[in-house]
């Protein structure tokens, strides 16, 4: 998911005409070695902080369906995560690199979520907005002041960017869908003897040992639950249309009973 949000933000970057004017983006990190080897005015996209939003973690699972609507598989909730970036600007003069970021920061807060367009792998196929944010407000994660110190380089005007975007869980695939119907065998005997014929009045059998195992299977194909006089189902299998009999006392809409 970081890749994608990266690529994102690359190419949203990228459709300001950068590249075009030999303005390079990268997302190495502004050390001092880093502004010693660059040779071009560069954008920097650094991400130095990653933390999930609880507030939204939600649990369950969510199906994916195929084509024609069945459900292949399941995965749960994505989570959300805030990545924090901290987007400089470097040119041979001060003065360069103000209209520089001035211009990075005009595409920044020109849209409150990432295009669709932009969007790639996971972040595409969940189908979530995945929203920008020029951070004003305190979410735990290091202030960039500290970060400036981390990386051992002088304090330069930056640009704290914070994308909120959800992170996909693991897919389980569903098993294949049902063709046919139940099949049931039914036996007249017990395992201890034929039951007696009592009548619907007459006392229960007395119980017998207890079998040691259970008899064989009945020879013959069975019967078919939910379907009366049926044989091969078809191409459809059990999903296939039939007729239902109404319950006693229903009368289907807009007959007398």
């Amino acid at each position: 998911m970081i890749h994608e949000v990266d690529e994102a933000l690359r190419q949203l970057l990228a459709e300001t005409g950068l590249p075009e004017r030999g303005i390079e983006v990268v997302f190495d990190a502004p050390t001092r070695d880093f502004a010693a080897r660059r040779n071009a005015p560069t954008v920097s996209v650094f991400l130095y902080g990653l933390r999930e939003d609880t507030g939204r973690r939600q649990s369950g699972t969510v199906a994916e369906y195929d084509a024609d609507g069945l459900v292949t598989g399941h995965r749960p909730a994505p989570r959300w995560f805030e990545l924090a970036y901290l987007v400089t600007a470097w040119t041979n003069r001060p003065q360069d690199e103000h209209r520089l970021l001035a211009e990075v920061l005009q595409c920044l807060t020109a849209t409150d979520v990432l295009p669709a367009r932009l969007l790639t792998g996971s972040l595409a196929e969940l189908g979530l907005t995945v929203a920008l944010d020029i951070a004003g407000r305190d979410t735990g994660l290091p202030s960039v002041s500290d970060v400036w110190s981390s990386l051992g380089g002088e304090l330069r005007p930056s640009v704290d960017l914070r994308v909120l975007a959800p992170l996909p869980g693991g897919r389980t695939p569903a098993g294949p869908p049902v063709t046919e119907g139940l099949v049931l065998h039914a036996d007249q005997t017990r395992p201890d003897g034929p039951r007696p014929d009592t009548g619907p009045a007459g006392p229960p059998p007395a119980a017998g040992p207890s079998p040691s195992a259970a008899p064989p299977p009945p020879d013959g194909p069975g019967r078919r639950l939910r379907y009366q006089g049926a044989g091969d189902p078809g191409a459809d299998g059990f999903a296939a249309p039939r007729e239902r009999g109404l319950p006693p006392g229903r009368r289907p809409r807009g007959r007398a009973r």
